[in-house]
């Protein structure tokens, strides 16, 4: 069994002078300098549906021996751990990965040499407007020596393109939950929620998480709260926020704030409006939770203690009853037989 596996890194901007991410890849990649701009650690494009923008990828090869890569482009994704990645060559681009061509699927380099592979960038007339991201790579593939696997190595250097039309930023706050574990005056709670990027734009934010009983009294803060990664349009991205020494104060509102901050293509970055976002949860002390356990206990008590006094109360009642018929039966039969 032959199994692709992508050994380098999936996505390496590199500027020029930096060295090979990875001890067995023998080449770098590096934007081509033109009118676009000189030694740019990415590409940037700003376009209009229906445009087209050529530029071009430089290959360097630092081995003793000629070298062949594969040439290819590909959507943008981010992973798990917040970085940006690369679909690999046998997954389908929609977008940038769709919309990129290299002048050659290939390309050979000699050996302490380079070359500049060109490549254009052509925008459908029906897209979108707003962000997208993917990249433009050059590919290793080598049978491994110990397994019966097949290697994948890949660098290659981020795509940013903006369609034009009405950027249209969005992010919200889902499935906002709090769970609370107290202990005698204190307790430790962890609030979770989804960031959902459901804007057109690339945009990352910065994050406050606070707890509060009524009226915003016993305010607790989250303090620093790491930002989310640059989510891509659609995109979602998972936070739990630690609280220590909650204080419960009967009912619990935990409340998230985002503050949306958007990169134009300048590189200058934006805070837009927050969002926010609340929910409840009741949060007792041990005291009044025993209290009220006491109290509740007591009235059940009471309850059937009374029940039961009204049940023999009817049991008198009952058998005074019961008596006075059989009496007046016998004074009936006794006046009968006189």
């Amino acid at each position: 069994m032959r199994i692709a596996l992508a050994l380098a890194a999936a996505l390496v901007a590199l500027v020029p002078g930096t060295p090979a991410q990875a001890a067995d890849v023998s080449w770098t990649v590096r934007t081509a300098s033109n009118s676009y701009g000189n030694d740019r650690s990415s590409y940037t494009y700003a376009v209009n549906p229906g445009m087209t923008a050529r530029d071009a990828l430089v290959v360097a090869n630092h081995g003793s021996a000629p070298l062949t890569l594969a040439v290819y482009a590909a959507d943008g994704y981010t992973t798990g751990e917040g970085q940006l990645d690369l679909l690999t060559g046998d997954k389908k681009s929609v977008a940038v990965g769709a919309w990129v061509q290299a002048a050659a699927k290939d390309v050979t380099i000699p050996a302490k040499s380079e070359a500049e592979v060109p490549f254009s960038v052509s925008v459908p007339a029906n897209a979108t407007p707003g962000d997208y991201v993917g990249g433009i790579v050059t590919s290793l593939s080598q049978s491994s020596s110990t397994e019966t696997i097949n290697v994948e190595r890949r660098l290659g250097i981020k795509i940013k393109m903006r369609v034009g039309g009405d950027l249209v930023p969005g992010l919200a706050i889902e499935d906002l939950k709090v769970d609370y574990r107290g202990s005698l005056l204190t307790g430790d709670a962890t609030v979770s929620y989804t960031i959902h990027n459901t804007g057109n734009a690339v945009e990352s934010a910065r994050q406050e998480v606070s707890i509060a009983g009524p009226f915003g009294w016993l305010r607790t803060d989250a303090g620093t709260v790491d930002s989310p990664p640059e989510l891509l349009p659609g995109e979602r991205w998972a936070v739990a926020v630690p609280l220590k020494d909650v204080s419960p104060a009967v009912v619990l509102a935990a409340t998230a704030t985002l503050t949306p901050l958007l990169t134009d293509a300048s590189g200058s970055t934006t805070s837009l409006d927050p969002v926010t976002a609340t929910t409840r949860i009741w949060a007792l002390p041990w005291p009044l939770t025993a209290l009220l356990v006491a109290v509740i206990a007591l009235l059940v008590l009471l309850a059937v203690a009374s029940r039961r006094r009204r049940a023999r109360r009817k049991e008198r009642e009952d058998e005074r009853v019961r008596e006075a018929v059989a009496e007046a039966l016998r004074e009936k039969e006794q006046t009968a037989a006189s």
